[in-house]
């Protein structure tokens, strides 16, 4: 093995694990040295399609084969534990949103990554998907204009892997750290309904609102109970919106064709909003995975890279739990 390339392993390989063991796989830089998961059956096939060496017990997949780079993918619940392992062990880690169970566990994985000099990133994976990447190029460029809204719907059937969480601390931190990406703004208050309606333990229908600190508004509508898998982000400003498709990577830009040049305080007095253009803005469409796992290589060769931060993890992860909280108590929660 060449000394360039780095050695990886994946811990939990489950739907999500099973993605990462093979795009490892496909990197010419990286070498899929072992899989682990309590599961004999999914570790040994995993193995058996990966060409990588089977472990049921992680620590000592982690003690014998010294991977630089690790995925952990097991149950959140799991996280803190397995990921404060990996990082002992001496390798730059991924973990799987949400970053832990609880705030108290995610800090503590962040303060010894930093402590050991070792990397921590999250797997907020839609910031890689090429939709959000040009729609933030664009937003930065201020071609909306100034932006009012920011509506995330994130819909589909209930997902049989879940068990511990529900559907906030499950989806609601995709949204919640794109919309933390594009504005670059943090929430200064937020409001939340949920509702508990098939999930037997947890809720898996949310609707929620933000208030950013310049007056952003953000949206989000997240449930398990939708037939079908929708996953859109639309951004509302002064020259129109954007609506950004998630899953097949399509990104529209709806003008405002009252706003042309024209200054937009004059605009709103004069004019308002009328229908202009519709334009589909053309795309290089990637694999999102396979971009966040070369963010991880390229951090851990020292390089700059796009990873999503602990701190950012954490962030998203705190956001979720007020508006679970919000929802519960059904009351509006101040931030700052």
């Amino acid at each position: 093995m060449s000394d360039n390339v780095l050695k990886a392993a994946v811990i939990g390989v489950g739907a999500m694990g099973r993605n990462h063991a093979r795009v490892y796989q496909e990197m010419a830089d990286v070498e899929l040295a072992a899989v682990s998961d309590l599961s004999e059956r999914a570790v040994q096939e995993a193995a058996r399609l990966r060409g990588a060496r089977p472990y049921r017990d992680y620590r000592a997949m982690l003690e014998e084969v010294q991977p630089d780079v690790v995925t952990v993918a097991v149950p959140t619940q799991a996280h803190h534990q397995v990921v404060l392992d990996a990082l002992e062990a001496g390798c730059h880690v991924l973990v799987e949103k949400p970053i832990a169970a609880t705030l108290d566990e995610g800090r503590e994985m962040i303060a010894r990554a930093a402590a050991l000099g070792r990397v921590l990133a999250v797997g907020h994976i839609e910031r890689y998907n090429p939709a959000v990447i040009e729609l933030k190029r664009r937003l930065d460029a201020g071609e909306l204009g100034g932006i009012f809204q920011i509506h995330a719907r994130r819909l589909g059937p209930f997902p049989a892997r879940v068990r511990d969480v529900g559907v906030v601390v499950d989806l609601a931190p995709h949204d919640l750290d794109i919309m933390r990406y594009l504005t670059g703004k943090e929430v200064v208050r937020l409001y939340a309904e949920t509702e508990q309606e098939i999930h037997t333990a947890h809720e898996d229908l949310f609707s929620g609102l933000l208030r950013f600190e310049d007056g952003i508004v953000g949206v989000l509508n997240i449930n398990w109970l939708t037939p079908t898998k929708i996953r859109e982000i639309t951004v509302t400003g002064q020259r129109g919106m954007f609506l950004a498709n998630l899953l097949t990577q399509d990104l529209y830009l709806y003008e405002n064709d009252d706003a042309g040049g024209l200054d937009w305080n004059n605009l709103r007095i004069l004019r308002g909003v009328s229908e202009g253009q519709m334009i589909r803005l053309r795309l290089h469409r990637r694999e999102p995975l396979r971009a966040e796992l070369e963010a991880l290589v390229a951090a851990a060769r020292g390089e700059q890279s796009t990873v999503v931060s602990g701190e950012d993890g954490l962030t998203a992860l705190e956001l979720s739990q007020d508006l679970v909280r919000s929802g519960r108590e059904h009351r509006v929660i101040v931030k700052r």
